[in-house]
């Protein structure tokens, strides 16, 4: 490219960019001469008569929330008669229910104002409302607890939340609301509610309202938020598992914005699937079937003295073309449970309940849940569930825990031969020497000086697939058992004083917490006198670890937790302590001891780790001798 080609081009871009800002001016200031002819006009304008399929709308006043629901200030716009005369009315309720839920729905914006799940109730007894039509001063603003909105130009821009629609009454199952722009066209949103079934449809039907939308509008831009109300009895942990998630279309997994204290936002630029504004035993979920092209995802978190946990928004984008008829979305109001949502198929609701991943989960999806079902089914008494669930996952992995015992009931029978070698090989330079003869002693008597940790790390799964379990299962959910009123929540003996909390502790004690943490210390003092003197160089700093932090740590971490999770480990700890005593009654040292000098008087075979690690040894012993007689040379 030479240099008149870019002088050229220079001069080309230089006239576009002008021509464009002209000609935008000249078009803002016929649009403002135009708003100010459009005002005079509607000011003189009488009333507007009733508007087809539905009364007449009586005066009001503009609510403030279309701000909060778009996440920023809707922009001035002239609109005509029609819509104007929707813009004033009387805030009015409609209900539809099935057998799991009631929803109310209000004109105003024609939106679900309110949600009500049968089956649940709060901690307080009080009924269970996901988001409820209720107004809440939130850092200056004035929002409700449960928004929708669509933004787009018809030709204005408007914001639907601000408009009073017409509702019309399909059937005990339908509802459906309209927003005029003149006597034959509409925007209708139409709600089915479907029965015994936690899933509803929702139709935003544009099929009569396309020639009233600017033609060249990209998108239309769909403002969902709502303020999800505190339903459980501890804030902190019902906090921990309430943020939002979202699916990509193709995905099996799901991502979230994860646990916060504070706010937290997401901007996603891709496909998503749907959006799930997540409690810790409940969702609200909007699905669309065609995806939604865009995402903006934000929460803000409340203060524990709120009644509120979070207050959700979602600012999700659809795709719009003229040929764009309507748009088919879907409500998912109801419990977090692994069983309801995994009938949703390909949607992949049962990903919102926390099982953990890979081999935590495994377990929990396919054996603790399975199980855990099973018995709820035909025992009442969820605290003897736990106890039946621990005694088999205890059987289950019986072998192990006999294989550690033995294991570590020889490395301690070993404990005066491997003095013998500490002895001869006391020089640092010997230590290939002295690895070699203690992994001959250990070869010779049928030893695996691994033997007691790899089934430990083993069960450590299935410890953390309870930890994950027993927070997310709704089940347990306001089930009693002895002092606890709550499994899914922490047990509480005594509260503090208003006011009182100890930092990372609370302001309660937990009965179960302090038991298990009790039973912790006796597990771990029965340990470390069983594997005493083994390892005397790094028992003095596990002493320490064992017997003292890890109980206090737990304590204190588990105070707040629940009572079912503390009770598990508990009942497991209990266990831990009877088997070892069974097996300190089954196993006798001495005829143990006797076993393994009599396999030290077999052949060993090498094997071939042992026979490099010799080799390694006989290097090491030449370089040295090698470099010995090159210091002996010089002197």
């Amino acid at each position: 490219m030479n240099k008149n080609t870019l002088i050229g081009l220079l001069v080309i871009g230089v006239i576009l960019f002008g021509f464009s800002w002209y000609n935008n001016k000249q078009y803002t200031e016929r649009l403002q001469q135009q708003q100010r002819q459009d005002s005079i006009a509607m000011a003189r304008a009488p009333k507007p008569a009733a508007l087809p399929g539905g009364e007449a709308l009586a005066q009001g006043q503009l609510s403030p929330d279309s701000a909060a629901l778009t996440g920023t200030e809707p922009a001035p716009s002239v609109l005509g008669s029609v819509y104007d005369s929707q813009l004033r009315g009387e805030e009015k309720f409609y209900t539809l229910e099935n057998d799991l839920f009631i929803l109310t729905f209000s004109n105003k914006g024609g939106r679900i104002a309110a949600v009500e799940l049968k089956d649940y109730k709060k901690y307080d007894g009080s009924p269970l409302m996901l988001f409820q039509n209720e107004t809440h001063g939130i850092e200056g603003r004035t929002m409700q607890g449960g928004r929708f909105n669509l933004n787009l130009f018809a030709p204005e821009q408007i914001n639907t939340a601000d408009f009073y629609f017409s509702p019309r009454m399909i059937s005990d199952t339908s509802i459906a609301f309209r927003l005029y722009a003149d006597s034959a066209s509409y925007l209708e949103y139409l709600y089915t509610v479907r029965p015994d079934n936690y899933l509803m449809d929702m139709k935003v039907d544009l099929s009569h309202f396309r020639g009233k939308i600017v033609p060249n509008q990209p998108d239309v831009t769909l403002a969902w938020s709502m303020i999800s109300p505190q339903q459980e009895k501890g804030f902190d942990n019902e906090n921990n598992y309430t943020t939002i998630a979202y699916k990509y279309p193709g995905e099996t997994s799901i991502e979230e914005l994860g646990m916060s204290t504070g706010t937290k936002e997401e901007d996603i630029t891709t496909k998503v699937q749907w959006v799930a504004f997540k409690q810790q035993f409940f969702s609200s979920i909007l699905v669309a079937k065609d995806n939604f092209s865009a995402a903006d995802l934000k929460f803000n978190t409340f203060k524990p003295t709120d009644s509120n946990i979070k207050d959700f928004s979602a600012l999700l984008t659809l795709p719009y073309s003229p040929a764009t008829e309507s748009y088919d979305l879907q409500f998912y109001f109801g419990p977090n449970k692994f069983s309801v949502l995994k009938k949703y198929g390909d949607l992949e609701f049962q990903k919102l309940v926390p099982l953990g991943w890979w081999i935590i989960g495994w377990i929990n999806r396919y054996v603790v849940i399975p199980v855990f079902d099973f018995l709820g089914s035909y025992i009442a008494s969820f605290g003897i569930v736990i106890l039946i669930l621990t005694v088999l996952i205890k059987l289950l992995i019986f072998p192990l825990t006999y294989k550690s015992y033995l294991s570590t009931a020889k490395m301690r029978l070993l404990k005066p031969d491997i003095d013998k070698l500490n002895e001869k090989y006391p020089k640092k330079e010997d230590a290939m020497k002295k690895q070699q003869a203690m992994m001959q002693l250990y070869k010779a008597a049928g030893v695996n000086p691994m033997g007691g940790c790899l089934p430990l790390l083993i069960q450590f799964p299935i410890l953390i697939a309870m930890f994950r379990f027993f927070p997310a299962s709704i089940e347990l959910r306001g089930k009693s058992f002895l002092w606890a009123d709550d499994l899914s929540s922490y047990d509480s003996i005594w509260t503090f004083p208003d006011g009182f909390s100890i930092p990372f502790y609370g302001d309660h004690v937990s009965l179960f917490a302090l038991l298990m943490a009790v039973s912790l210390f006796i597990v771990s003092k029965i340990n470390y006198a069983q594997s005493a003197g083994m390892s005397s160089q790094q028992m003095p700093g596990m002493k320490f670890m064992m017997l003292y932090l890890m109980p206090v740590l737990l304590l204190v971490w588990f105070n707040n937790y629940s009572a079912g999770l503390c009770y598990y480990y508990l009942l497991a700890n209990i266990i831990t302590m009877g088997q070892t005593f069974a097996f300190r009654y089954m196993v006798d040292d001495k005829k143990l001891h006797a076993q393994m000098v009599e396999n030290t008087k077999k052949p060993v075979k090498k094997s071939k780790w042992q026979m490099r690690l010799e080799e390694m040894q006989r290097q090491q012993e030449a370089l040295r001798k090698q470099q010995q007689q090159q210091r002996g040379g010089k002197r």
